[in-house]
Order: C-alpha cells, then sequence, then structure tokens
C-alpha cells in the first residue's frame, strides 16, 4: 500500500502541478493533505480544484482555519504582515469551498495492512500551531504524543522534510510543496525558498515500511510571472524570497 503525503501547498498551483505529473507516476493508493491548502498564494482556487479530483482525505492546518476567520489569524499564529493575505484569499472562494476546508479533520488515524500505525496531522497532535523539528527536545516530543499508541507520526507545518526517530517510533515531516524553507523559520527574518516541492510516501512493502522524500522542482520564474500579475497583497513578501 502507498500513500502520498501532501502538505503546506499554500496557493502555489504551479508547484502543485509538478507534484501532481510526477504522482502519476508513482501508482499511490491513498492520498492524505496535511493542510495550509489555499493560503498566501495567488492560486488558491486552482489548487483547491486540484485538491478535490484528487480525492484526499484531509487534515486542517493553521492556515486552513484562519482562512476562514481572518479576524482570529492571531490565535492561529499568522504573522500580522501576512493576514490581508488571508482576506484577499477568502474572497477568491466560494461559501461551498469554505465549507469544504471546514470539514477538514484535526488529524488521521490509519493502518497499513500489515499492522503499522500512522498518526497523520498538521502541526502536532495536540495543536496545528505546535512546530516539530529535527531538534525538538524529547521532553516536548513526549508531551505531543502523550497517550498515542502510533507507531509513525507524520505531520506538516514547519516547511522542512524531516525523519526522525522516537524511540522506537518515526516522526516524519512531508515538507512543503508550496514554500518549502531552506532553514527552519525564524521570527522577524524572510525565508528563503527553495525551488522545489517537497511531499513524501509511505509504502508498505509486505512486512517491510519505506520511506520516501520526495523532491520534485518546478518553474519558479512562471510563479513569480504569475505573482506579479495579481492584487495578492504578499506578492512582494513572495519575491523577496525568491530573490534571497
Amino acid at each position: 500500500m502507498r500513500i502520498a503525503f501532501l502538505s503546506d501547498i499554500h496557493g502555489n498551483y504551479t508547484a502543485f502541478q509538478s507534484v501532481l505529473k510526477d504522482l502519476e507516476m508513482q501508482k499511490i493508493d491513498q492520498f492524505i493533505c496535511l493542510g495550509d491548502t489555499v493560503t498566501m498564494g495567488p492560486q488558491p482556487v486552482e489548487v483547491l480544484k486540484a485538491l478535490r479530483q484528487l480525492d484526499c482525505l484531509y487534515i486542517k492546518g493553521n492556515h486552513d482555519a484562519a482562512v476562514l476567520d481572518p479576524e482570529r489569524s492571531e490565535q492561529y499564529e499568522i504573522t500580522h504582515y501576512l493576514a490581508p493575505d488571508l482576506y484577499w484569499c477568502q474572497k477568491q472562494l466560494t461559501l461551498d469551498d469554505r465549507a469544504f476546508l471546514d470539514a477538514f479533520n484535526p488529524m488521521l488515524n490509519l493502518t497499513l495492512p500489515n499492522g503499522v500505525k500512522i498518526l497523520a496531522f498538521h502541526g502536532s497532535p495536540l495543536s496545528s500551531t505546535d512546530i516539530i523539528q529535527a531538534t525538538t527536545p524529547p521532553e516536548l516530543l513526549d508531551k505531543y504524543f502523550a497517550g498515542q499508541n502510533a507507531d509513525i507520526y507524520i505531520g506538516g507545518h514547519s516547511h522542512i522534510q524531516m525523519i526522525r526517530r522516537y524511540g522506537e517510533k518515526l516522526i516524519l515531516n512531508s515538507g512543503s510543496i508550496g514554500n518549502a524553507f531552506k532553514f527552519a523559520y525564524s521570527p522577524g527574518n524572510i525565508p528563503s525558498l527553495l525551488p522545489w516541492a517537497e511531499y513524501m510516501i509511505i509504502d508498505q512493502i509486505g512486512d517491510s515500511v519505506s520511506i520516501d522524500a520526495r523532491r520534485v522542482y518546478f518553474d519558479t520564474d512562471e510563479l513569480q510571472r504569475i505573482i506579479k500579475e495579481t492584487d495578492l497583497p504578499g506578492s512582494a513578501w513572495w519575491l523577496r524570497q525568491y530573490a534571497k
């Protein structure tokens, strides 16, 4: 069984198109979207249409929640200068689109045919705004995963791919399709974006499980052209990231 995990598309359909082409060759049995689908980027409508056609199981990220209620963006830890993009994105969406986003799950439990249990979420099982990184202290991981019995934990949110062992467990991050960071985000600093989209495949082969952290290049010049032609409030923010 092959499961593809897609996260943090952030309205970047240009990057998502490249991933969709790569997925056509992967013989995927199940798609899981880990959240943060439509906000920030210039192509929210196109992203949402493509996601619907994939027939994913969906998890709600902090940006998905924030675009439904931009007045509470601070609660969802959206940087203040990105708040105007939430309002812009919301205007692009229909009432049906918003209802679709609102129906996303907080997290999902899956069991592979060989009995391996997977818990999927956006930030952590406790909150969509928690950040799990390679350097997260074990005692904090103990807090995040208290009461859980999965063998594999997989999320997004940090925009950095990761495979980390946690005792007998694995902690994974599928990376970001639309906004892959070169380095971990630090408040007050504009991140540098990488010229590829990231996603992950978990594959069961008999009693074994393999992890494929994939990197798919896309046309960043085309994305910047599209950004320049929109009235997206955060367009300058995007262009500065690719200029670094």
